[in-house]
């Protein structure tokens, strides 16, 4: 079976070639026939594979609590892409962003300097760019929190990171088995065993 069908493609698909240089932020938007959640890094396209059930209930989890518990200052978007810089423009899991960053209902992008929380729910395909290529980026790219999310039994763990100014890294903040509490960047506090639950 073809690369191409395998994302659904007709077998007469071509897969887009790069330019020199590669890829840029804007090019997302004008390229055709992408597969969904195509993401930019480095300036090559990242395609992602087809989604788990634990990938799809913790992002369902998580946004879905957050936006219980979010300020009339912030919103929750997901699985809705940030551009970082010319050639990066990944697609945070769920993301915590400033209420004024929406400037309407054509908006395919975010900027970082709307985003205040980023998480990444890890996948098998995922693992190098959910641990260290994006939370390196998100950190040079002054966002000021970062979750990545890891399965253990079935469940979400919880890594919590914050933003040094002085480093412009992130540092560890904690670690969140079955209940994530937290104080910033607002009170949440979110049941993690309630993956499963629909309601």
């Amino acid at each position: 079976m073809s690369a191409a069908r395998d994302y659904g493609l007709g077998d007469d698909f071509e897969w887009p070639r790069p330019p020199e240089g590669g890829w840029t932020a804007d090019d997302l938007d004008a390229l055709p026939n992408l597969p969904p959640h195509t993401e930019l890094i480095d300036g090559s396209l990242v395609f992602v594979s087809p989604q788990t059930s634990f990938h799809m209930r913790t992002i369902r989890l998580l946004d879905s609590v957050l936006l219980d518990q979010v300020p009339d200052e912030f919103d929750v978007y997901r699985e809705f892409t940030v551009t970082l810089d010319r050639y990066n423009r990944p697609e945070p899991d769920v993301a915590v962003v400033r209420a004024g960053a929406d400037t309407g209902p054509k908006d395919t992008r975010l900027l970082p300097e709307d985003v205040v929380l980023a998480v990444e729910v890890v996948s098998e395909d995922s693992v190098a760019r959910d641990r260290d290529t994006k939370p390196r980026k998100y950190a040079a790219a002054g966002i000021p929190h970062f979750w990545r999310v890891e399965q253990n039994e079935g469940l979400p763990v919880v890594y919590v990171y914050e933003l040094d100014p002085a480093t412009h890294a992130y540092g560890m903040a904690g670690i969140h088995h079955d209940k994530l509490t937290l104080t910033v960047p607002f009170p949440i506090d979110i049941d993690l065993t309630a993956i499963n639950r629909r309601r």
